[in-house]
C-alpha cells in the first residue's frame, strides 16, 4: 500500500479500539458520517475485540489510520506514525486509574495485594502497563502480586467489574472513568479512585510508516486536526468529551516509553 493512488471511490478503512468508547452507536455513526464527509469518500469504521488485532491490520496496511493506545504506539514505534492525537481538558494527556470499591478503605498500590485485578487488555497502557511499572517501582511482581487477575477487554467492564464485586481493583484509563461518571454516575460511584498516574500521552491516531507521505495520511489528519470547525465534527467531539486533535509529537510518548522499558528489564 506504501505511496498508493487515492482514487475517489476509494473506502478508507478507520480502525478503533475499546479504548474508544465503542458501545455508542449514536456516536459511532456521527464519527462515520463527519470522517465521511471531511474525506469526501464512504469511511468503514474497523472495530475489534483487542487491541492487538487492530495493531495488526494496521501494521499490515489493511486500515488506513486507526485509533490505537499509547503503548502499541511505542511497540511499534518504528513501524508507525503519528496522525493525531486528541486534546482532553486543554492538554493532549491522560491518566491512568487504578480504582477500587467506593466504600474500601485501601490507601495506596500495596494494600491490594492479594485482590482480584481486573485489566482492560494486555496491550492497554492506562488498562495494564502502569499497573506493571507501578509495581515494579516497588519491587514486585504482578503474578505474585494480585491473587488472581483478568482482562476484560474494555475499560468500561473493568469499571463494571469492580463496582459488581467481581474484581476487587481494576485497572482504568482515566478518561474513560471521567466521562462514564457523566453519563452512568450511578456506576462510577460504586468505585472510587486509589491512585493517578502521572499525564501520559492521550491514546494517539496512527498509520503504518509507509503510507505516512500518502494523500490518504495527510487527509485523514487534516480532516481530524480540523474537526471541531465542522459541525458534524463538533457534534462527534461533544459527544467524546473532546476539545479536539492536535498533530502531536512522538515525544508526548516518552512516559510510556519509560513504563515499557522498565517493565521489560524485569523479563
Amino acid at each position: 500500500m506504501p505511496g498508493r493512488a487515492w482514487a475517489e471511490a476509494d473506502e478508507v478503512r478507520f480502525g478503533l479500539t475499546p479504548v474508544f468508547l465503542s458501545s455508542d452507536l449514536e456516536l459511532l455513526a456521527q464519527l462515520r458520517d463527519y470522517l465521511s464527509t471531511a474525506l469526501e469518500r464512504p469511511v468503514s469504521l474497523v472495530m475489534r475485540r483487542t487491541y492487538q488485532e487492530i495493531t495488526a491490520l494496521l501494521l499490515s496496511g489493511q486500515l488506513d489510520a486507526a485509533w490505537i493506545c499509547g503503548y502499541p504506539f511505542i511497540q511499534y514505534r518504528a513501524r508507525l506514525s503519528l496522525l493525531a492525537v486528541p486534546v482532553w481538558r486543554g492538554k493532549p494527556l491522560y491518566q491512568s486509574y487504578l480504582i477500587v470499591d467506593q466504600g474500601r478503605t485501601a490507601a495506596d498500590i500495596l494494600d491490594l495485594r492479594g485482590d482480584i485485578h481486573a485489566y482492560s487488555d494486555p496491550d492497554s497502557n492506562s488498562g495494564y502497563l502502569v499497573t506493571q511499572a507501578a509495581l515494579a517501582e516497588e519491587g514486585e511482581e504482578s503474578v505474585a502480586f494480585f491473587r488472581k487477575s483478568f482482562f476484560t477487554y474494555s475499560h468500561r467492564n473493568v469499571v463494571r467489574a469492580v463496582a459488581s464485586g467481581l474484581a476487587e481493583s481494576g485497572s482504568v484509563d482515566g478518561y474513560v472513568w471521567e466521562v462514564m461518571s457523566e453519563i452512568e454516575p450511578a456506576l462510577t460511584g460504586r468505585t472510587r479512585v486509589l491512585r493517578k498516574s502521572e499525564w501520559l500521552g492521550f491514546p494517539p491516531v496512527a498509520c503504518a510508516k509507509g503510507l505516512a507521505e500518502t494523500p490518504v495520511a495527510a487527509a485523514i489528519s487534516a480532516a481530524l486536526t480540523t474537526m471541531g470547525d465542522d459541525p458534524l465534527g463538533r457534534a462527534a467531539l461533544d459527544m467524546l468529551r473532546l476539545d479536539g486533535f492536535a498533530p502531536g509529537a512522538p515525544a508526548l510518548f516518552d512516559g510510556i516509553a519509560q513504563k515499557y522499558d522498565l517493565v521489560r528489564s524485569l523479563g
